[in-house]
């Protein structure tokens, strides 16, 4: 997991290399309007199209949703989707509920695209578009450089959606950022969360795709039973059960939301829980313990060096529990849901 997840930039300095395929998708894109968009996925993969989702609709203006399989494959609606955008995002592009719904899309007339990891798998076949992670083999069953493969392409089809040259500019030294972002110390956080049994992970707007993926991946690596909120939604009812000494991380990067994530986690302090909160440097100083956060070029690329410094830190934290998280328990590598 740990080797995997440091050669995130080597993947995304493949992918960079040659945006022919993304350039040539954004073009048809922007060709005809697109009054929705749908995603399809599963776990990690699921995550990073929360990611995209964020990104397309707070930049483009266009809603995205997150299509559940089932109803293509065990209820087959008729589902009205002419001309709408579907993105499915997998590892191995393998499951056969994900492969089902994408040709269901492309028959009832949607514009299908594969973003997928393995070559000439069935989800890419089953796609008009297929646009390769090229993050190689991933043999760890916790995906790690596949996961922050996913977000780079996502941003990268929005830049180039959207027309954003800044956004284009700032894609370009995302390798390097990656390699200092595998380098910062989050050891204090494997301290405090060697003994919890359970926790809960916040986040908001594109930092809630990472705050998602770190929750999965604590549940997957340590068998915490950590669950991914929202800073507006935790205030709905979840805070009830966060009490004297109980764990927070906060992921809190730049932009708009971040006076908010960082007002929960003093809030939280104050009532005595143990807040952990991933940040810039200039938001430190109220929290239990913060963890430093590498920024990228574009605040909107934060969350992607924030989940590498998180993947690290997980790897040191379940090797500290007694656990390989290369190889959870009850897990397997590809999971072929119907």
């Amino acid at each position: 997991m740990l080797k995997e997840a440091l050669a995130s930039a080597d993947a995304v300095a493949a992918q960079l290399a040659d945006t022919s395929r993304i350039e040539a998708l954004a073009a048809r894109l922007e060709g005809k309007p697109r009054h929705v968009a749908l995603t399809v996925a599963r776990g990690s993969s699921d995550h990073a199209a929360s990611y995209f989702a964020s990104l397309t609709m707070s930049r483009i203006g266009v809603p995205v949703a997150s299509l559940p399989m089932s109803i293509a494959t065990l209820q087959q609606a008729p589902l009205r989707v002419r001309d709408a955008f579907a993105l499915a995002f997998s590892q191995s592009g393998k499951s056969p509920d994900l492969v089902g719904t994408m040709t269901a899309l492309r028959a009832a007339g949607a514009l299908t695209v594969a973003a997928v990891n393995v070559s000439g798998s069935p989800l890419a076949e089953a796609c008009e578009y297929d646009l390769p992670l090229l993050a190689g083999p991933e043999l760890s069953v916790a995906a790690t450089k596949s996961y922050i493969a996913m977000l780079s392409l996502s941003a990268q089809l929005v830049a180039h959606w959207q027309r954003d040259a800044a956004l284009v500019a700032a894609l370009r030294s995302l390798p390097d950022v990656l390699s200092r972002a595998g380098t910062l110390d989050w050891s204090k956080a494997v301290d405090e969360l060697r003994d919890v049994s359970q926790m809960i992970v916040i986040g908001r707007g594109t930092g809630l795709a990472i705050a998602q993926e770190a929750a999965l991946k604590l549940k997957e690596t340590s068998g915490i039973q950590a669950e991914a909120f929202s800073s507006a939604e935790v205030r709905h009812g979840p805070m009830e059960i966060i009490d004297r000494d109980y764990p927070l991380l906060v992921f809190a990067p730049r932009g708009p939301e971040q006076a908010g994530l960082v007002q929960l986690a003093r809030d939280m302090r104050s009532r005595g829980a143990r807040v952990l909160l991933a940040a810039p440097a200039d938001a430190a100083d109220i929290a239990d313990v913060t963890l430093p956060l590498e920024p990228a070029a574009d605040a909107a690329l934060d969350p992607i060096p924030a989940i590498l410094s998180f993947y690290v830190m997980a790897a040191g934290l379940a090797a500290a529990r007694g656990r390989n998280p290369d190889t959870p328990r009850h897990l397997h590598k590809v999971t072929e849901t119907h």
